[in-house]
């Protein structure tokens, strides 16, 4: 524990105790970096839009921080898909589209990678209810002034005798982009991270 913080004589109690201290100076320093810094740049009213306003504001204070995780939620669409996909695209779309050109405008585009990432894909066929349901392969979005813009892997057939039990079959191991990442990115050993040797591809 801190100095000035008295042990309980419990190391799990002691260890959270500092944990919550730690966290609020840090939300103290966070405060006052993000009040320091206005951008030109207009995001969307969105939760993801706040979020990464969030971050592209940290990100012009320097902070130390390496890595940065928002999240959008809403994807589990197993009832009326399109206009609820069209719409949380939308948000995707617009929320970093206003990012971008916020580290634009900074001079860090070429500083910041963003990769996004999902638990779960979706299936091929649509159930009763016009969605789909959770599936294998999904793609994975990758932005940044040091990215190099294409689509990398084929795309994925989607005749029925090409699927895996109604799944797509993936082209890339999405570890591999992570390894990628962790490699050419954050200059990290991904072998010691991911467990294995994954091939890496050629984005950055």
């Amino acid at each position: 524990p801190a100095e000035d913080q008295p042990s309980t004589g419990n190391p799990t109690l002691d260890f959270l105790e500092r944990s919550a201290l730690d966290a609020q100076l840090s939300s103290s320093e966070i405060r006052g970096v993000i009040s320091k810094y206005h951008g030109g740049v207009s995001y969307p009213n969105s939760e993801l839009g706040r979020s990464l306003q969030m971050v592209a504001q940290m990100i012009a204070g320097g902070l130390s921080t390496r890595v940065y995780y928002v999240s959008l939620g809403g994807f589990d669409t197993h009832v009326g898909e399109r206009p609820t996909h069209d719409r949380l695209m939308q948000t995707l779309s617009s929320g970093f589209a206003a990012f971008l050109r916020d580290l634009k405008l900074q001079g860090n585009s070429d500083r910041e990678l963003v990769m996004t990432f999902s638990e779960f894909g979706r299936r091929v066929e649509e159930n009763a209810s016009h969605g789909t349901d959770h599936g294998t392969a999904a793609p994975m979005f990758v932005f940044g002034g040091s990215v190099k813009g294409g689509v990398f892997g084929g795309h994925p057939s989607l005749r029925k005798e090409d699927l895996d039990h109604g799944d797509l079959k993936f082209q890339t191991d999405f570890r591999g982009v992570y390894a990628t990442v962790l490699e050419h990115w954050l200059k990290a050993d991904s072998r010691a991270i991911l467990g294995d040797g994954f091939k890496t591809v050629g984005m950055i």
